[in-house]
């Protein structure tokens, strides 16, 4: 932790253990928020976003008053979120997908026209403002259903065409999404539950979302503990060395989140059943939980709410725009597509999730709404891999040719 003294004032700088404290006291605070507001609690916001942007919006005070701006040390925000996504690739089980397969082609497909639709979006309003297009296709689905992944590599893109500002730009709209898409989905997923008298079928223990592989459970134990992490930190490193490998040798850039997925879904599948490695199914879905509440409650506590400004007034327009967009389509296309039901409706929260900010997004909507009224199987197994993987397949082509296109 260090101070520093400038002209706008005092800038301290939290080292990463400070800020995970600082999460961790967020999160606490969202939850303590749910549990004495029944406003809160019934409309369904996330306690780690609750929290986060309480923290978020009193250091955009501190700052505007140039009293004091706190820096977050946020290099442990990729690693929680690495983590999460290979806890769900350890939940996907082939042989489910299988009978699946009807419902997760049309979500994949669903979700293919929904990033399609984000830069039609982004270029048509762009177009009519006089702003350059590209600008359109960065608060697209580079933005929101890219995150700050996306933003990050193809808004530098962007700006080596000549654009400027265009990187600033991508990554304050992926803070745009992120708060819209977590505000958005579990209330939407809950009105529509309300209103439509939604009853969950086949409901299943919170635990049974996790490693599908049969009824075998394990004990907690230091054992397990050291076994889990083990594993964890196994497909980690190799993830990153998957992405790292790709990127130098077919100029293939993929989040290393998504490889690590993979190779989780690998293990899963295949390590198990040869008797390679225990996966201790509870254990890993604490850690999954965990990991998602704090990468939530961290990225929402170190968003930087000043530099929405950088958000010019028709790039703003776009986002909104955006925001009614997925409203409209989840709740009168996506829900009835997917057959107007419980489970539809937890997808629709999950699709808000990771197509305005991520797939830790969406994840924190469904459990929001599982949590009051039941957990199933389906929805999970259907929206962990569309978001966490096919999505990127879809978009990135959409994105790459609709920058090429827009260049000339």
């Amino acid at each position: 932790m260090s101070i520093l003294l400038t002209e706008f004032g005092y800038i301290l700088k939290l080292d990463f253990i400070n800020t995970i404290t600082v999460s961790l006291l967020a999160l606490c605070l969202g939850r303590l928020i749910k549990t004495k507001s029944k406003i809160f609690d019934s409309i369904g916001f996330p306690a780690a976003v609750t929290g986060g942007l309480i923290f978020a919006l009193i250091n955009f005070i501190l700052r505007t008053l140039n009293i004091v701006t706190i820096v977050y040390d946020t290099s442990l925000q990729n690693p929680f979120m690495m983590v999460s996504f290979i806890c769900i690739g350890l939940s996907v089980s082939l042989h489910k997908f299988k009978r699946e397969g009807k419902r997760l082609f049309i979500f994949a497909i669903l979700s293919l026209f929904m990033a399609l639709f984000q830069n039609v979006i982004g270029i048509i309003i762009a177009s009519i403002a006089g702003i350059n297009p590209l600008l359109g296709v960065l608060s697209g689905s580079v933005s929101l259903s890219g995150g700050y992944g996306l933003s990050s590599v193809f808004g530098l893109m962007v700006e080596e065409m000549g654009v400027n500002g265009a990187h600033s730009l991508a990554l304050s709209s992926a803070t745009f999404g992120i708060v819209a898409g977590a505000l958005l989905g579990s209330p939407l997923a809950v009105n529509i539950i309300k209103t439509n008298n939604l009853k969950a079928e086949n409901i299943i223990d919170k635990n049974d979302i996790s490693i599908i592989k049969g009824n075998d459970k394990f004990p907690i134990t230091p054992q397990a503990l050291f076994t889990s992490l083990t594993l964890l930190f196994a497909i980690m490193s190799l993830g990153l060395i998957i992405s790292m490998l790709l990127k130098k040798h077919t100029l293939i850039i993929l989040p290393s989140y998504i490889p690590a997925m993979l190779c989780a879904i690998i293990f899963s599948n295949i390590g198990g059943k040869v008797k390679v490695f225990n996966a201790y199914s509870d254990l890993i879905d604490i850690l999954k939980n965990t990991s998602i509440s704090i990468f939530l409650s961290m990225a929402s506590t170190s968003l930087k709410l000043w530099e929405l400004d950088k958000l010019i007034f028709p790039i703003l327009i776009i986002l909104i725009c955006q925001v009614l967009f997925m409203y409209f389509y989840t709740k009168y296309i996506v829900f009835k597509a997917m057959g107007s039901n419980y489970d539809a409706a937890l997808m629709v929260s999950g699709m808000c999730g990771f197509g305005l900010g991520s797939m830790t997004n969406a994840m924190s909507n469904m459990g929001e709404v599982s949590s009051k009224y039941g957990y199933t199987l389906h929805p999970y197994i259907i929206v962990s891999i569309t978001g966490a993987f096919l999505i990127e397949i879809f978009q990135i082509p959409i994105i790459l040719t609709a920058i090429n296109i827009f260049s000339k």
